[in-house]
This record gives structure tokens, sequence and C-alpha cells, in this order.
């Protein structure tokens, strides 16, 4: 299974690309609903509408689960990375029992499509544990306590944890959950073609006309006519308000054999920030201790390859490791206000959508996303929709003049800056390595695999133009402004950019370069 990074993760081991029915686009047909984006979100949004009589058409720029959804650590809870103290002194009371009924429900959503659909993925029911180590974060424990009860949650005291991790004080939680990600996607996918729906791979929205009634929305395949969109692509595409309230950050996980079997059979997670947290899987009837961590925002950690090894070290101090099997990392989006962004997309027409904004939740909150975007396309109102509303954040006057969609921006070919003598001295790079240089005020971002090519693609991100990052683990140019990730060819891999990056052609200039000398 293809995911968007050099790693490999638990959850691509033995699985194939999604195998979808061969269509072809039709033209002039009028598509209910087009949904864009093929993680959770995407495919548990399209087989609830499919579900309840609408004809819909998802389209997925890469494969199923190649984004975050084939990255994630697949915990499943109603105890969020917004605490619900948070919630209640933000939301109210009132809205943090809507937080914590939407979460069960969306677990409980999970289960039926699990059950309805015959989907083999490993699920388990779990307890969930959190933990203190000092004084500090055992006064916030108990604000942790009283606010959960407050909203509803099945939540009390614990004298014990399932993990060898020293602790002062600890909490324990029902009704969470844990299953194997790919094969509940590739359960979705199955279940949301079988019921009519069509779903196409390898099929990138590269723009949406607005203006009429009907949508017509650009594909990289061809146009596709909806009287609805969504996006369920984390921040949408292009430029929005959306992507000034939504900070991309990065996750770090492992999958780790241990020598004395003494795996916990629950989801534990400490109070560290960033947060280490743990659960158990087994696949093939081997069983793997997955441990996660070391979260920063996306290209803001020089060394991601740096971030295993913190995590490793820590995980090494504290369990008996025979060896580190899998590890990976993925991204994820902090919404401002720590509840995510569901409903109408500010800025589009009533008929456009957007579910964002689900920080390290994605498996909980995209599902309720499904639940909430069926309600509003079919029924016309959610009992979520005010909670979780992306107006909520209210557009800054001029917004719309304040940045310009990166597609109607010419990109400047600057490798013809590059004298050949300088761009011999440029290259020299070891194997694996990358740099971004500088010559009379412009930028270049150079990459050497390890046979020795060297890549070379403009650094202006196709968003809004900030300058992106090299991922040293998961070699990739990542954006630090908004989260848009591109291959060292500079081929999108994760939104909002629509664009590639601006390939230079180095051997091509060099010949040119020799033809003048």
């Amino acid at each position: 299974m293809k995911r968007d990074g050099a790693t490999i993760s638990l959850w691509q081991q033995n699985m194939p690309d999604y195998n979808a029915k061969i269509i072809s686009l039709g033209k002039n047909y009028i598509y209910d609903v087009v949904i864009v984006g093929g993680g959770i979100t995407g495919l548990t949004t399209a087989l609830e509408l499919q579900k309840a009589g609408k004809n819909v058409f998802l389209a997925e720029a890469h494969t199923i689960g190649f984004g975050t959804s084939g990255g994630t650590t697949a915990h499943l809870n109603d105890m969020l990375d917004a605490s619900y103290d948070k919630i209640i002194k933000d939301f109210g009371d009132d809205n943090a029992k809507l937080v914590a009924k939407g979460c069960r429900e969306a677990i409980g959503l999970i289960k039926d499509n699990i059950s309805t659909y015959s989907i083999s993925c490993d699920f388990s029911d779990q307890k969930g544990f959190l933990f203190s180590q000092d004084e500090k974060q055992s006064k916030e424990l108990d604000s942790i306590l009283d606010a959960s009860l407050k909203a509803g949650v099945s939540i009390k005291n614990s004298t014990t944890i399932p993990v060898p991790i020293p602790f002062e004080k600890a909490l324990v939680f029902e009704n969470q959950a844990q299953f194997h990600p790919a094969k509940y996607l590739y359960g979705l996918a199955k279940a949301f073609e079988e019921t009519g729906g069509t779903l196409l791979q390898n099929c990138r929205v590269t723009g949406v006309d607005e203006k009429e009634e009907i949508l017509n929305v650009s594909t990289s395949l061809g146009a596709i006519l909806a009287k609805n969109l969504v996006y369920a692509t984390h921040v949408p595409p292009g430029v929005n308000l959306l992507h000034f309230r939504c900070a991309p950050y990065r996750s770090y996980a492992m999958a780790v054999k241990l020598k004395n079997d003494e795996y916990p059979d629950a989801l534990v997670y400490d109070m560290h920030d960033p947060y280490h947290y743990y659960r158990t899987q087994i696949i093939d009837d081997e069983q793997y201790l997955i441990a996660g961590g070391e979260d920063h925002k996306t290209a803001h950690e020089e060394n991601t390859e740096m971030c295993f090894t913190k995590l490793e070290s820590y995980v090494r101090q504290h369990f008996n490791v025979e060896k580190i099997t899998f590890k990976w990392s993925s991204q994820f989006y902090e919404p401002t206000d720590g509840l995510p962004y569901i409903g109408h997309l500010p800025g589009s027409p009533k008929n456009v959508f957007v579910a964002t904004g689900f920080s390290g939740n994605g498996m909980t909150l995209g599902s309720l996303s499904g639940k909430i975007l069926k309600d509003l396309i079919v029924n016309g109102s959610s009992e979520f929709e005010k909670l979780y509303s992306p107006s909520r954040v209210k557009p800054i006057a001029g917004f719309t003049n304040f940045v310009k969609e990166a597609a109607d921006v010419t990109g400047e070919f600057i490798g013809k800056w590059f004298s050949h003598k300088k761009m011999e001295s440029l290259v020299e790079l070891a194997p694996d390595e990358a740099k971004i240089v500088t010559y009379e005020g412009h930028s270049m971002a150079l990459y050497k695999d390890k046979s020795g090519n060297v890549h070379a693609v403009n650094p202006a991100c196709t968003h809004i133009k900030c300058s992106v990052a090299f991922n040293n683990s998961e070699k990739s140019w990542d954006c630090p402004c908004h989260g848009s990730r591109f291959s060292i060819d500079g081929e999108v891999l994760t939104a909002p950019a629509r664009k590639n990056l601006e390939l230079i052609d180095l051997k091509e200039l060099f010949e040119e370069e020799k033809e003048r000398i």
C-alpha cells in the first residue's frame, strides 16, 4: 500500500493498493455529491451519503489510504487532545457534553459499519489510561477528571497503569477502541462501491468553478459536475481562511517487538508536551507495541530522523525492546481553539463543505464528520452544526485580496540564473543529502539520492509561495506554513497545494551552458 512518505507504516505490510472498479467519467452527468479525498473522512462521508440515496463520486489524488489515514496509530476515543476542562472553559458545559456524545456516536458508527459490511479489521474495545508524573500534571489530571465527568465521559481514578512507567496519578476511561485502519478503509471503499458509489483513484481535483449552482469540478482525468462538493483532504486545496486557523504538525510512531511479551492491553497516554502514547496491535498472530510522540510543527524540525531517535530512546528506557520493526511519521492539523471545523466552507457557496482540524483524533473525528456532513447535505441541518461550524472563525476584512491562488501565479524557471561553474559547486552534495541554495537572490532546492542523481526544484510552495524545507526521514519537501508536501521531484503529496513544485532540469541547463562556453 502506497503512502505519502519514504518510511513504512505497520499498516502497509501485506496490504496491496486498493483495487477499485474500472470506470470512465461520463460527460454531462451530474452527481449529487463529489468528495475529494479517500481517507477515513472521505470514505465515511461517501458511504453515509450513498446509503442515504445520494449518487456520490469520490476522487482520490493517489490511492486509498495514501495520506494520514495510512499513517495513523488508530486510537478511537472520546478523550480528545483538547481536554474537557479546556472545552468547558471555551465552549461551555452543554457543548462539552455534545463533544463527548459525538465521539461516542462516531465509534458506534464504526462498529455498525464493521458489523453491517463484515469488515475484518481487528477491531477491539479498549480502556484508556492517562497518567501524570509530577505535581503540576497531577493537578491538571484532577481538573480533567472533574470536567470529563461533567461532559458525561465514563472515567474514574486508577491506582495502576498497564505500562512499566513511573507515575503519580492516573485516570481510566471506558468505551475506547482500536482497529487496523487500512483494513477498515478498504472495507469502507468496497461497501461504498457495492452500494452504487463511484470511486476513482489517481484522480486529482485541480479546481472548482463555483459560479453556477451546479459545480464544475476540474480533475486530472476530466471534468465532473456536482450539486455538492466535500473537501475531505484535511485543509482544502487552494487558499482559504482555514489555512490560517489550522497548523500542520508531524507525529512519529514505531511498531516494537518486546522481549518479555508484556504488551499493554489498553490505550495509554502520558501528559508531556508533546505527549507519548502506546497501544498493542496483533497482525498475523504477531504482537506489536505501537508507541508515538515527538510531535512538532511541519518543517520546523531540521533533522526529522532525530525525532525517531528520541522516541526510540524514550521507549527503550521503559520497555524491554527486542527490535524496532516499523517506524513512520504522519501529518495532522491542529485547530486554533481545540475543536475541528466541519460544515460549510467559508468563502464558498453553500453547497461546498469541509472537514478539517482533527488534531490527533482523526479516526474518531473523521468518522463523526461523515455523520455530520451527511445530515447537512441530506437534511439541511445537524445537531453538531453550530459547535463545529467553520464559520465560527470570522473572515478578516479583505481576505480575498490578501493572498492569491498559487495556480494563478506563473512560476519562474530559476535554474537559468546559475552559471555552469556555480552549478557544479552547488550540487556537491553527499548521497541522501538535501539543501536549499541561494544565488543572486534566487533559490533552488536540491537533493542527491543514494545513486548520486541530483533532483532540483523551485522551493517556493505552489500554495502561497512559502519556502519548503527538507524532511530527511520521509524524503519530502514540506511547507512550514500550511503543510503542503512534495516528493523529491516536486509532485504534490499533501494539499493544500494543487500544483507540483517547478522541476528544474539540471542536465539540460548544463548542456546549454557548455554550448555557450
